[in-house]
């Protein structure tokens, strides 16, 4: 008898879908969309926002799968990573370095050519940049790695705005920062879960270097940020009232989330959950508001302050507790380590006095 093998290209079709981590990638689409919108000033048009997404898709798997080969030896360390298709050997490195080599060039192509340009440079920006700062270089030496290593997560707010416009104004910049500064509380929450993973594997994510006292007290820094940011797109793209609103109510919710994770961490995996619903619900509520409401919510100088104060608040309270002692991982010398903190806290800066001059 033949072996029934109707299953397997099925099975070799997921494995390779299971490459690009398809969670991930739509997490990445969700703020892809509003960008537009918010950058079009209302509906960006079906068309649009299909080749767009197709581009963004294929370009941020393709990223992922590089990030998969690159880590396969410390996947194989590690719980959470070690069904991975790599490290199950589902599928070989050349395969799949072929792979994501492959998505990487057809996201810029779709995106060059179905949008702008500058869209499709952006997209080899992000792809090149997770793939050589973060995965080869951050990831393994620096408590920074997440942080720094976030913009590759955020310039999906770029590309969706660049796809429109063929440029990048204010809004898309202020959208950028929310997800830079959000995506470092969001996985150092889950750090605390998997430390020991980490740890085995010679991560030096914040928990292994710093302990529980200073990364608690980094994700209550960065929910405020990231609050202080989000508040700061109101003067910044003229945001009105489903924004607003949004912005305020799950604002409040990110930072006692982080209050709560400060004085218990077993909630820590709840306030992961929640960041998920955070940066979902901030993003939709930016797409009704350009599509369905279309109005200026009153008083941009007082958004305008709460936002600046809120942030500079924040930043300030990162760089207290950067300035401890044993912030560093093993390795990296006081200047790069100051260097890296810098870029992060001059990023914030540049948004605040960048809003204030546009207003």
């Amino acid at each position: 008898m033949t072996r029934d093998t109707s299953t397997r290209p099925w099975s070799v079709a997921r494995t390779y879908l299971e490459l690009t981590k398809p969670r991930i990638i739509e997490l990445l689409l969700i703020t892809t969309i509003p960008a537009m919108a918010v950058a079009a000033d209302g509906w960006p048009g079906l068309g649009l926002v299909v080749i767009t997404l197709i581009g963004g898709a294929l370009s941020a798997g393709g990223a992922n799968v590089i990030n998969q080969v690159y880590d396969d030896d410390i996947d194989r360390l590690m719980r959470r990573t070690e069904q991975r298709p790599l490290p199950t050997d589902r599928v070989s490195k050349r395969a799949a370095t072929v792979f994501g080599v492959a998505l990487g060039i057809g996201g810029f192509v779709v995106l060059a050519v179905g949008t702008t340009v500058l869209a499709g440079i952006l997209s080899v920006v992000a792809y090149l940049f997770y793939v050589f700062v973060y995965t080869m270089t951050l990831k393994r030496s620096s408590t920074q790695n997440i942080v720094i290593g976030g913009a590759a997560g955020a310039m999906p707010a770029l590309i969706g705005w660049a796809a429109v416009t063929g440029d990048l104004g204010l809004g898309a910049w202020v959208m950028f920062g929310i997800i830079f500064y959000w995506t470092p509380p969001h996985f150092w929450a889950l750090s605390l879960k998997y430390e020991s993973d980490y740890r085995a594997a010679g991560v030096p994510m914040l928990p292994v270097v710093v302990g529980e006292r200073s990364t608690l007290d980094e994700i209550l820094s960065y929910s405020i940020v990231t609050f202080g940011v989000s508040v700061l797109l109101i003067p910044a793209a003229g945001m009105s009232a489903i924004y607003v609103t949004t912005a305020l109510v799950l604002g409040a919710g990110l930072i006692a989330y982080a209050l709560r994770v400060h004085g218990d961490r077993s909630v820590a995996m709840r306030y992961f959950g929640f960041t998920n619903v955070y940066l979902a619900g901030v993003f939709l509520a930016m797409l009704v508001d350009k599509v369905v409401i279309d109005d200026f919510a009153v008083g941009r100088t007082a958004w305008l302050v709460l936002g600046s104060a809120v942030t500079v608040l924040g930043l300030g309270m990162v760089a207290a507790v950067e300035r401890r002692p044993g912030m560093r991982a093993e390795g990296i010398s006081p200047t790069r380590h100051a260097l890296e903190v810098g870029v992060t806290m001059a990023f914030g800066a540049g948004l605040v006095i960048a809003v204030w001059m546009a207003s």
